[in-house]
């Protein structure tokens, strides 16, 4: 009985073709939705031209212009080479503006610390006492985040005068929107288990977001941090132009003279600067992911 029971070898070959064959005939079900979404990715790809077009129309966006002004920038890249190396003069000077710039985007970094976590805790959803504080702290995170970094720079320097500490200020109200607004969405994103356990154990709302949120997030926090530190460095250099300190008010100046050679000496220091900065800011980042 053994014997009959089992399948003979033809047999099975057939049936094993007869499955493939079925298989092979199935047909992928159809999208209902197909049509739909075609039209609408049709529509996104001709709204994306046009904007395209028109930005390019409100730009004045034209590549032959380019071209044509080639001996302007041949005659400015002659003026600029070779850079000047002049230790006193030039090199010196840059090095201790460099250094400014440097104390200019770690201050402008550390101390919003403090203003970008207290807006953070109130700017997410999971971690705000109040709705209206919520409104109210996403509005003050907007308006810092609105209004450039540079523009900060012009008003502290109507208030404080000409100086590096103007650009710390500067950067101060701005990276506090643009780290709180980073924050708040990092809090807003974390498991919300650590924190309904401390409520149900009778913890104050302080309590669970100490032990419960923040020290799920500290490794984001840090990370974008870092970020932003590497980010507030370039940005110190633009606030030199406007009086904020720093190499960036001896660019300007070199360009104003027309002393394009000392110029390139100063953007090959900013260059190694933003260098250092970004291997410091990745070794860091990899030591804590470790």
């Amino acid at each position: 009985m053994s014997v009959l029971s089992q399948p003979r070898i033809g047999e099975t070959a057939t049936s094993t073709a007869a499955v493939s064959s079925t298989a092979t005939r199935l047909e992928v079900p159809i999208d209902p939705h197909r049509g739909r979404k075609r039209m609408m990715w049709i529509s996104a790809a001709v709204i994306i031209v046009v904007l395209h077009l028109l930005a390019f129309a409100g730009t004045d966006f034209d590549p032959a212009l380019l071209v044509e002004g080639w001996q302007g920038m041949a005659a400015f890249m002659a003026d600029a080479f070779p850079p000047n190396l002049d230790w006193e003069t030039v090199i010196k000077p840059g090095l201790e503006a460099t250094l400014v710039t440097l104390w200019i985007g770690l201050l402008g970094t550390t101390l919003s610390i403090p203003s970008a976590l207290l807006l953070a805790v109130f700017a997410s959803r999971t971690t705000t006492p109040h709705p209206l504080a919520y409104q109210a702290s996403r509005a003050i995170l907007s308006f810092f985040r609105a209004v450039p970094d540079i523009v900060f720079a012009l008003i502290f320097v109507t208030a404080v005068g000409l100086g590096p500490f103007a650009g710390v200020l500067a950067l101060i109200c701005h990276n506090t929107g643009v780290m709180g607004k980073l924050w708040a969405e990092s809090l807003e994103e974390t498991d919300q288990g650590p924190q309904e356990a401390l409520a149900t154990a009778g913890a104050s709302r302080l309590q669970q977001i100490a032990h419960g949120s923040l020290p799920l997030v500290i490794p984001q926090f840090v990370g974008l941090l870092l970020y932003r530190f590497d980010v507030n460095v370039r940005s110190s250099l633009v606030l030199g132009l406007v009086g904020a300190g720093g190499i960036g008010l001896l660019i300007n100046q070199a360009i104003k003279s027309f002393q394009f050679d000392t110029m390139l000496t100063l953007i090959i220091i900013v260059l190694l600067l933003i260098i250092l900065v970004d291997q410091a800011s990745g070794f860091i980042r990899r030591k804590l992911a470790v």
